[in-house]
């Protein structure tokens, strides 16, 4: 099992940027996909971003060019730098992690985005 602690959602004004943290209970060289997903109220819970051991990422077409993932193996932390936020990308962002041989996913607790107009 990893716990996973998500960190710096806020209140921002559209054309804003925050930088989310996700701090993993054990190394993330043990964890094979690490991403965020997010979930509008009333909505089902959609990628944003992950990135791999190799360091492969994947991005939302949604997201593309404007949001950046990125991991600090020594800290056991992956960001989200998200840049350019429109009133669309209100939700609560999930860390999530898949480990190696281990095939049920886990989850952080979420932290709140919320961009105005």
């Amino acid at each position: 099992q990893v716990q996973l602690v998500e960190s710096g959602g806020g209140l921002v004004q559209a054309g804003g940027s925050l930088r989310l943290s996700c701090v993993a209970s054990r190394s993330i060289f043990s964890i094979a996909v690490m991403g965020w997903y997010r979930q509008a109220p009333g909505k089902q819970r959609e990628l944003v971003a992950n990135i791999t051991t190799s360091g492969r990422t994947n991005y939302a077409d949604s997201v593309q060019g404007r949001f950046t993932i990125s991991r600090d193996n020594a800290k056991n932390t992956v960001y989200l730098q998200m840049n350019s936020l429109k009133p669309e990308d209100t939700a609560v962002y999930y860390c999530n992690a898949l480990l190696r041989f281990i095939p049920t996913p886990s989850w952080g607790q979420g932290t709140q985005v919320t961009v105005s107009s």
